[in-house]
């Protein structure tokens, strides 16, 4: 225990130091070939060795590689710095080491908290048992999914759960164009299939195309495919888009589908004032699925899922063998009844810990400051005569292209293409791009509390100079 103790000193100061530097280093840099093979090709050891020779490697070996979503100049996809809070949590979760599955403990209590704290943050309404957290939102995704099926099957006189899919009546879902791939995943994976997955257009915001959808819905009815489940997404991770979810939660009751919302990224968007009046809508949803471990920066790996009715989940997912019965387990029975995993890790202090630590204001802060910062750098695009806004910057993400004067546009093209890595490999930015419209995009994606309207300057800047560097 001595030895213990002495090395997890050792380990807060370096995690101290590591957090305290992040920001006078690299953004990211590229792995040396011989750290590449110590990280990669280490012989499994015959004996143990001491914990301080551990954090001396790691010190030396781990930390100076980092993704770089520590660092107030990261841009890329979406993934926040750490909450101090979880961070200071994390080994404290790992000491008592629980399985949240169920039972009378810490960990199950408060992560009935930590649930009701996320739908009160976003105004979803919430029943005590209607959510759970998961790994993330790919989780999240396929517990509402099936719920969501399980349903649809009750409804037709069957079981899904004892008859599978086979000889049944095919089920329609509708995802936006610029829907997650985590949607197609989950219904890949729930036996539902790609061919019954509809795909509707966005319209010029890329946020999806009603009209488009209700003829995809009529359309799936004449050709006797039961349309059952529709998607929308509350800030997409391409342009940060809210789909229009009061129209979206008006046709699916009008065709009674399960109305689910991917709010991973964006759901807490809601508390930006500017952005507010577009969630409309979200509170009729009959589950949200939303990532903690992003815009609000609980380390990984924390999602959620919340539902309307906890009966749902339950009926999709209970399974209660002998050994597990609990007799004072209450009329919420288990977490692990209402999804797929039996032993659940303790998420649940890393989510407390960051919402209590920055509070309901402090939250709204970081959502109005990082929201602002995607306008400014959209300000900065529109006056400058060599890049081009691609789409409204709705939430914290800023969508466009670097378009030089004398470029065509195959040049432009191939150029956008290039650009994301060759402003990673500088080092004093990271970037990532995708494809909006069919043609290569540049995206900023800003959660760092820290970052200020100087960083976007410095990133509108390493993307010209990358650009010259490509280009020459």
């Amino acid at each position: 225990m001595h030895d213990l103790r002495r090395a997890a000193q050792s380990a807060a100061d370096l995690a101290a130091d590591h957090l305290a530097g992040v920001a006078e280093g690299p953004v990211w840099r590229p792995v040396p070939e011989a750290d590449r093979t110590w990280l990669t090709r280490q012989p499994l050891p015959a004996d143990g060795r001491p914990l301080t020779d551990l954090l001396d490697e790691v010190r030396d070996r781990v930390l100076p590689y980092p993704m770089g979503n520590g660092h107030p100049r990261f841009f890329g996809w979406v993934n926040s710095p750490p909450s101090p809070a979880g961070v200071l949590m994390a080994p404290l979760a790992a000491a008592m080491n629980p399985s949240c599955a169920g039972g009378d403990h810490a960990g199950v209590l408060l992560e009935r908290t930590a649930v009701r704290w996320l739908a009160e943050l976003v105004g979803f309404p919430h029943r005590p048992g209607a959510g759970l957290l998961t790994s993330g939102a790919s989780m999240a995704t396929v517990v509402a999914l099936a719920t969501a099926r399980h349903q649809a099957f009750r409804e037709q006189g069957h079981d899904v759960r004892e008859t599978g899919l086979y000889g049944h009546r095919p089920l329609a879902l509708y995802v936006s164009a610029e829907a997650h791939s985590c949607l197609r995943k989950a219904a890949e994976l729930l036996g539902l299939g790609t061919r019954y997955l509809r795909t509707v257009p966005v319209d010029a915001a890329f946020r999806m195309d009603i009209g488009e959808l209700r003829r995809l819905i009529a359309a799936d009815r004449r050709a006797g495919v039961r349309p059952f489940f529709v998607a929308a997404s509350a800030g997409t991770v391409n342009t940060g888009a809210v789909d229009p979810l009061d129209d979206i939660a008006a046709i699916a009751r009008e065709h009674g589908l399960w109305f689910h919302i991917d709010g991973a990224y964006g759901a807490l968007g809601i508390l930006a004032d500017d952005a507010a009046p577009q969630y409309a809508g979200l509170e009729r949803a009959d589950s949200l699925a939303l990532d903690p471990h992003k815009w609000l920066g609980v380390p990984v790996d924390v999602g959620c899922v919340l539902f309307r009715e906890p009966a749902g989940p339950r009926a999709a997912f209970s399974l209660v063998p002998p050994y597990l019965r609990d007799k004072d387990a209450g009329e919420l029975g288990w977490f692990s009844e209402y999804g797929t995993e039996q032993t659940r890790p303790f998420r649940a202090l890393r989510v407390w810990a960051t919402i209590a630590h920055l509070g309901r204001d402090g939250i709204v802060r970081l959502i109005q400051h990082t929201t602002r910062l995607a306008r400014t750098l959209a300000e900065l695009i529109e006056a400058s005569d060599d890049f081009e806004l691609l789409a409204p910057a709705v939430t914290s993400i800023t969508a466009f292209r670097h378009r030089p004067p004398t470029l065509d546009a195959d040049r432009a093209e191939a150029l956008n293409e290039a650009i994301p890595a060759a402003v990673q490999r500088r080092g004093h930015a990271f970037l990532t791009g995708t494809r909006l419209s069919g043609a290569a995009a540049l995206r900023a994606c800003i959660l760092h509390p820290a970052t200020t309207k100087d960083d976007l300057i410095v990133l509108l800047d390493e993307i010209r100079t990358a650009a010259r560097e490509v280009t020459t």
